[in-house]
């Protein structure tokens, strides 16, 4: 398995992997509109993987077969970091190391750019991803409540 940068002829691979940030949302939300959203932030990152501060790695193996994208963002507390919008395996991939190579990548491009650390976020109820990013050293910093309302 190779990871690099994203190239325009990874598209429609990347697109077709969009659909898995779906997985593990609150049961509440609309599945259409988390698929629209989730779909959108994936394309806003493929068109705007080129400007200054931003990055989508692809892992390559006979086919593309995960992506992370990331933005250089500055914390509410000053401090420089690199935000992962977007991390996907293809099914099928898991527990092959795919994940844990993609965001080692992303967190040396974080290093190499002098930046102070690598944030996302996740859903509460998606356990396998929390459990991923626990393994990898992610902390839980913040803490989002929703109540629904009838």
């Amino acid at each position: 398995m190779q990871v690099r940068r994203y190239t325009e002829a990874d598209r429609q691979a990347v697109l077709a992997l969009a659909p898995r940030l779906a997985e593990g949302v609150a049961p509440w939300r609309s599945s259409e509109g988390v698929l629209a959203a989730v779909t959108g932030w994936v394309v806003e990152a493929l068109a705007r993987s080129t400007e200054p501060g931003r990055i989508v790695l692809v892992a390559e193996d006979d086919g593309i077969v995960g992506f992370v994208s990331g933005e250089q963002r500055t914390h509410w507390a000053g401090d420089r970091e690199l935000y992962v919008g977007e991390l996907v395996v293809a099914p099928g991939h898991e527990g092959q190391g795919v994940g844990r190579a993609l965001m080692e990548s992303a967190a040396e491009y974080a290093k190499l750019q002098g930046l102070k650390a690598v944030t996302l976020d996740t859903g509460a109820a998606n356990s396998n991803a929390r459990a991923f990013y626990g393994r990898l050293g992610f902390a839980e910093e913040d803490v989002k409540l929703t109540k629904t309302l009838s």
